[in-house]
């Protein structure tokens, strides 16, 4: 979330980037009255706790001098009936308060693009070429039924919609792209690996920002109160929370394999086609906690580690700054890579690098302490990016190294992790 110091002292940029976001800028009005509320009470309830600790040592005054403390006792107790009434006023206030700063969104970097959709990003970069075949390309679904590397019609059936099975050749390859990048973040990049839990608490929802803004696009289980993960990037971030780490150790880096859950509520209807956009899916994550200092040029770093991926697979892929409007909800920037998809002749988007400044770090009290030990500890600054996610790379992948004959090539590198150098039919 945001300083509540840093809202009131910019109240006119606070209201300017959550109307570049396309939403409700009155959020702002509301915060100012609900802090003047809190302010006037938080003042009438210490005032009125002094007339009371006045009047109290009154009542010690009167009754060693033997007089009536009466008068004096009720009024303690009048004062105390106000302050209890005051109070409970007060944890209203509170509590609306707490709930209004979780639904204020981050301030976007000044270099992101002012938008209101996608086709507002601002496309920074492109590797590698528009691939040409000298063949009528197949796109991902007839490849997939070709080579038997996925059955979405009996991952329906165990489940529903937009659950893919994946099986033989297609099992091994969503297997050999999570060793792959995976190692190559570990062995090359210098993150280290986590295997997290895929269920977390509704605080770890929070921390991360998830929640309240995005609660219906989330698998919930009601008894224990826990959601199914939509990504790596929550247990990751609040392995941390409420925790102090030394400036010395800063960055930490890591990277985690995990299965991801999204029910998209507002998506029905939109990119259902084969594996574009499924409730299920494997994704390799990156997390990086760094200083307010650096954050910025981690998140540069983080943008190579995933584009770093897409080049040892020889993939053709764009860069893209994030609009204001299609930028998340605690983002201060963010970078999308798409990759080019030759069957479906369309770019698709399978990793976002994101920079959250304190934004998560305060929802997750998360700190680091100084190397200057004089200094208080700082909320630090969080980053995650996709390194990457797998439904829309294997859709890309397969659909740029398809053959005449309906077979698939298997970049080099990936290899000695697939285990062959051709997924073909039958096999």
């Amino acid at each position: 979330m945001l300083d509540p110091k840093f809202i009131r002292e910019n109240l006119d940029a606070v209201r300017k980037s959550i109307k570049d976001r396309g939403e409700d800028a009155g959020l702002v009005d509301r915060f100012v009255e609900l802090d003047e509320a809190r302010k006037k009470l938080v003042k009438e309830v210490e005032d009125l706790k002094r007339e009371k600790n006045e009047a109290s040592k009154r009542i010690g005054e009167l009754m060693k001098q033997k007089a009536d403390a009466a008068p004096a006792k009720k009024e303690v107790n009048e004062l105390s009936d106000k302050i209890k009434a005051i109070d409970d006023e007060l944890e209203k206030v509170e509590g609306s308060y707490r709930s209004l700063l979780d639904l204020i969104p981050n301030v976007p970097h000044e270099s992101v693009p002012v938008g209101t959709t996608d086709a507002d990003n601002k496309h920074v970069k492109e590797e590698g070429k528009i691939p040409e075949y000298s063949f009528e390309v197949r796109d991902h679904l007839e490849l997939g039924q070709l080579n038997g590397l996925f059955d979405l019609e009996r991952g329906a059936k165990i489940t529903g919609s937009a659950f893919p099975l994946y099986t033989g050749q297609g099992a091994r390859l969503e297997r050999a792209l999570i060793n792959f990048m995976l190692d190559a973040h570990i062995k090359e990049h210098g993150y280290k690996e986590l295997f997290t839990p895929f269920v977390v608490n509704r605080k770890s929802m929070r921390g991360t920002g998830q929640i309240p803004k995005l609660e219906e696009d989330m698998y919930r289980i009601d008894e224990e109160d826990f959601f199914l993960i939509p990504t790596a990037e929550v247990p990751v971030t609040n392995m941390h929370a409420d925790e102090i780490i030394e400036e010395a150790d800063l960055p930490v880096k890591y990277t985690a394999y995990s299965a991801c859950f999204r029910r998209e509520a507002g998506s029905y209807g939109k990119d259902t086609k084969g594996l574009i956009r499924v409730h299920q899916f494997n994704k390799v994550e990156m997390v990086k906690f760094t200083t307010p200092e650096t954050s910025m040029d981690e998140l540069e770093s983080l943008l190579l580690d995933a584009e770093d991926i897409l080049k040892k697979l020889g993939l053709t892929y764009r860069v893209s700054i994030l609009c204001t409007g299609d930028i998340s909800f605690s983002a201060h920037k963010c970078y999308d890579i798409e990759l080019w998809a030759p069957g479906l002749k369309r770019w698709l988007e399978v990793s976002s690098c994101s920079v959250f400044t304190d934004f998560q770090a305060r929802r997750a009290n998360i700190k680091y302490q100084p190397s200057d030990k004089t200094q208080k500890a700082r909320y630090l600054h969080t980053l995650n990016g996709s390194g990457v996610a797998l439904p829309r790379l294997v859709i890309a992948l397969i659909e740029t190294y398809q053959n005449k004959d309906g077979s698939i090539t298997v970049p080099k590198l990936l290899v000695p992790y697939f285990g062959a150098k051709k997924i073909e039919p039958g096999k």
